[in-house]
């Protein structure tokens, strides 16, 4: 407990204990469904206080698990100081060169408020609120990855704060397997304090849900299929299977498009030719619109996930996922993948060849239906054609490093991990080791 105490001389920003007020609150992760024991909360005041941290984290024997915004946290972190990086929150923009230099705690809404004016756009998720960092140490899936690969493809330096306490500026010329690494095998090799990364051109950006009743599903999902079939890479489309506590179930397609409004309603035209949607949201949007998309929630909550990589999505696959209510889920959705994502990436993950992905949820409000959503995630996933692996962002607690990674890039990450952080003094979200 004496090298814990001493953290409170160590660095400047905010140290809470066990028994501390707020302790359990700091602590919290953003799915509360995950119990997160740590020995130690630490919010960093800068980049400077994290270096100080790593050593006196070194030197006294303690690891560190860093979370910016609580996403992703798996429970593993017993015994550890959990590092929140938060206040690490500065944008700059620069429209010539578009390039965003962002500090580890923003998140993808603040990185799209600032880019947005000069009509510039990062690769954001569904959601604004998760960290810009965390979604590109995991490689990340955008909106725009079609268009542009994944988030990690953008990121071109790092800020990084190593496993002896120094700060380094890793780039690819610079140190290739560090910067290699972090980009999609998470915090298992250094701290990121900032990282720069390119922005891409959205003068014009049109988008919105579409949604009806489920009695149209097996029609909304064959115009789904249709439109992917042949879909450009600036279309992005991902179809919701719906069903929320006290209403009727539902089915959705949310899309994108970086163009105009007139290309675009040509491209979604078999959408339009089905019964008359419930609602129509699609308009043209500023691209710090994108999370009204989803309207996914911004504070934390309980959650159960599971996502599948789908290897097609023939007929037979189609009758699987509407042969059966998807209750006790809240939602089954099937993304689009394809276009820049299946390209040659040096990143961990590679070339994302699987044409879609299957991501599905529920809300685990007892001991019962948390079983009863994982039955039904397993049945799903056993009723499609998967290849196995998943996305590092999508994996869940359940699951490790292996069942994102090829063996190959698997067994590169271990050697980076046993050259640079020898002595465990990071904690990866999945570490690689385990």
């Amino acid at each position: 407990m004496n090298a814990l105490n001493a953290l409170r001389s160590a660095v400047r920003g905010r140290v809470l204990l066990p028994g501390d007020p707020g302790f359990d609150a700091a602590r919290r992760p953003w799915n509360l469904a995950v119990e997160q024991p740590v020995a130690a909360v630490v919010e960093a005041a800068g980049a400077e206080d994290v270096a100080a941290l790593v050593r006196h984290a070194r030197s006294a024997g303690l690891s560190i698990a860093t979370q910016p915004s609580g996403h992703g946290a798996t429970g593993r972190t017993d015994g550890t100081i959990l590092l929140r990086t938060g206040r690490l929150d500065g944008v700059e923009i620069d429209p010539a060169a578009r390039r965003a230099r962002v500090g580890a705690g923003v998140r993808s809404g603040r990185l799209q408020a600032a880019a947005a004016p000069h009509g510039l756009t990062g690769l954001p998720g569904s959601s604004p609120v998760v960290s810009v960092a965390g979604v590109a140490l995991g490689g990340g899936l955008s909106w725009f990855g079609r268009a542009h690969g994944w988030v990690a493809d953008g990121v071109t330096a790092l800020d990084v704060v190593d496993a002896d306490g120094r700060t380094r500026h890793v780039t690819a010329d610079g140190d290739p397997d560090l910067f290699w690494a972090l980009r999609g095998a998470g915090g298992d090799f250094a701290v990121v304090t900032g990282l720069e990364l390119a922005l891409h051109p959205a003068p014009r950006l049109f988008g919105g849900r579409m949604l009806w009743a489920a009695e149209h599903a097996a029609a909304v999902l064959d115009a789904f299929r249709r439109i992917t079939a042949g879909a450009p890479g600036e279309l992005t489309l991902w179809l919701d299977l719906l069903h929320f506590p006290g209403s009727d179930p539902l089915v959705a397609v949310d899309a994108t498009y970086l163009g105009g409004e007139a290309e675009a309603r040509d491209l979604l035209a078999p959408l339009d030719r089905l019964p008359r949607p419930l609602s129509d949201g699609r308009r043209t949007m500023a691209a710090d619109e994108l999370g009204a998309i989803t309207a996914e929630p911004t504070d934390p909550g309980a959650g159960s996930s599971r996502a599948e990589l789908l290897t097609r999505l023939d007929d037979a696959a189609a009758k699987n996922l509407l042969a059966d209510p998807i209750a006790p889920l809240l939602s089954v959705q099937v993304r689009h993948l394809g276009g820049a994502l299946a390209r040659p990436s040096d990143s961990p993950h590679g070339a994302l060849t699987e044409p879609y992905a299957l991501y599905m949820f529920g809300v685990p409000s007892d001991p019962r239906t948390a079983e009863a959503i994982t039955a039904r995630q397993r049945a799903l996933a056993e009723a499609v054609p998967v290849s196995g692996r998943k996305p590092f962002t999508f994996l869940n607690p359940a699951e490790t490093a292996a069942d994102a990674f090829a063996p190959e890039a698997l067994a590169r990450l271990r050697r980076v991990k046993e050259a640079r952080d020898p002595h465990g003094v990071f904690r990866g979200t999945f570490p690689v080791r385990a």
